[in-house]
């Protein structure tokens, strides 16, 4: 079983004004929500997809989305 974990945002957020998302461990899944509104809706992924999708973004393959 995983253990749940706090919320953790990227450290280039900083200076921003919380401009980014943040994420954490929670009920063995990946939980996603928007800094500026923590209270609306969150956004799940199990493990796997966000395995596949930290893999992806550290290949470049949506950077073209910031253009």
């Amino acid at each position: 079983m995983y253990a749940d974990s706090e919320w953790i945002m990227s450290s280039r957020s900083t200076g921003n004004g919380g401009s980014c998302v943040e994420a954490r461990r929670h009920a063995g899944q990946i939980e996603v929500r928007n800094s500026k509104r923590p209270e609306e809706s969150t956004v799940l992924f199990t493990l796997e997809e966000w395995d596949s999708f930290l893999d992806g973004a550290k290949k470049g393959e949506f950077d073209q989305l910031l253009r």
